[in-house]
């Protein structure tokens, strides 16, 4: 009895204490507060990948950033099993970038501590521990096991080196399937990929998004009297001026032939149109052979709650032919 009267629960800390006493930890201990969207990483966390203490931002874009692209799908499985009840708890093993850009093996393990009301997740924490050493040795171990020491030493090498080249391939092969050739902007191969995993971000950590589908007015006319040359650097002045307006983690793309889309994660309706607007704004100063001026019409509408992402595309391209309709060079949403 007297232990159980000494003995001071994590719950009757303050936040305060709780990160304060996480901080010493080595492993890297990650708290997410799902209603807030605020998540803290202790120092153990940034020193694993080699960043100074705190120095990125306390949201999920900051761990998807960091996973692997090949791990990213088989990471967000486990963890949505988690969030949605069927697993009891959350655990991964997969690639971290570093701040070199190395990639870092962890093993992720995750526990729901706190729910809404609706069932929802209203707080999660969780561990990732630096397990890379164990790969490698698995991986050496099972290299020696196939052959002498020598034997493997050369094939390893011989492996590596076609390895690489296949890397080097998949990356050129990865960089023409998602980007437009002409005009430098993202593919529509990569923008159906990127609006589908933010349509799923979005749903996962309860954020919004939002969708722009851009035209360009009377792009025929542009063709006809000056011809496919001009009307090609057209559409590559836009989608530079355009990108120089944007964020990082917004995409550009083209959507098909004088149509571009934009995919604003995190972003309201409101904050959408600002954007739209101040678009609309810069690439009027656009010139045809330096003198003709061009418009755009502008469709953008918000991410909402359970809509199917066919009728969210849907809504945008009804939002774009109403721009059209109502005389073009406008903005409707």
């Amino acid at each position: 009895m007297e232990q159980e009267t000494d003995r001071i629960r994590i719950t009757d800390l303050s936040e305060a204490v709780v990160h304060g006493i996480l901080e010493v930890i080595s492993e890297g201990i990650w708290d997410w507060n799902a209603n807030t969207g605020f998540v803290y990483r202790n120092a153990g966390w940034y020193r694993m990948l080699g960043y100074e203490p705190h120095s990125l931002d306390n949201t999920v874009f900051t761990w998807e950033n960091v996973i692997h692209p090949d791990d990213l799908a088989r990471v967000m499985t486990s963890f949505d099993a988690c969030l949605s009840g069927k697993a009891s708890d959350y655990r991964a093993e997969y690639r971290c970038r570093c701040r070199n850009g190395d990639y870092l093996w962890i093993e992720d393990y995750g526990r729901i501590i706190g729910r809404n009301p609706d069932g929802s997740v209203s707080r999660m924490i969780g561990a990732h521990r630096d397990i890379h050493a164990q790969r490698e040795l698995y991986v050496r171990l099972e290299l020696q096991n196939r052959s002498l020491e020598q034997q493997v030493v050369e094939r390893t090498s011989e492996l590596e080196r076609l390895n690489q080249e296949l890397q080097r391939q998949v990356e050129r092969n990865r960089r023409l399937a998602e980007t437009d050739v002409l005009t430098g902007a993202a593919s529509r191969y990569r923008l159906e990929q990127a609006v589908r995993l933010e349509y799923e971000r979005a749903r996962r950590f309860n954020e919004p998004f939002s969708v722009i589908a851009m035209d360009v007015d009377d792009f025929k006319q542009i063709n006809d009297r000056h011809g496919h040359g001009v009307g090609d650097q057209t559409l590559i002045d836009i989608v530079l001026l355009t990108q120089g307006c944007i964020r990082e983690i917004d995409l550009l793309a083209r959507w098909g032939g004088d149509e571009f889309m934009l995919i604003l994660p995190n972003t309201r309706l409101l904050d959408a149109q600002l954007v739209a607007e101040k678009l609309r704004q810069r690439l009027s100063h656009v010139r045809v052979l330096a003198c003709e001026p061009i418009t755009l019409s502008f469709g953008l509408v918000e991410s909402q709650s359970e809509e199917p992402l066919s009728q969210l595309m849907a809504r945008v391209d009804r939002a774009l032919y109403r721009a059209k309709l109502a005389g073009k060079d406008q903005l409707c949403g």
